[in-house]
């Protein structure tokens, strides 16, 4: 489990690193909304594949409250 976590880690920062290359010089804005946003919907995509559809499931391997699941499932626009 913990290489999976260094290999995301990895992704997130190297795609920081592009993106900051990218901004050539110019000031980032939101970057914490942005990652979150890139993040969490296909996190929240495979765990609901993984449990097959199941909210309860999924919400428990997140370790979040199934009303949470929902929500975010809503703002992502995510339907099963």
């Amino acid at each position: 489990m913990k290489q999976q976590t260094s290999e995301i880690a990895d992704c997130v920062r190297k795609s920081l690193d592009r993106y900051f290359t990218d901004l050539d010089g110019a000031r980032p804005r939101a970057i914490y909304d942005m990652v979150i946003k890139n993040v969490e919907k296909p996190l929240l995509e495979a765990v609901l594949i993984q449990a097959e559809g199941n909210q309860t499931i999924a919400a428990q391997m997140l370790g979040i409250n199934r009303n949470t699941l929902r929500k975010k499932m809503a703002q992502h626009k995510i339907k099963l």
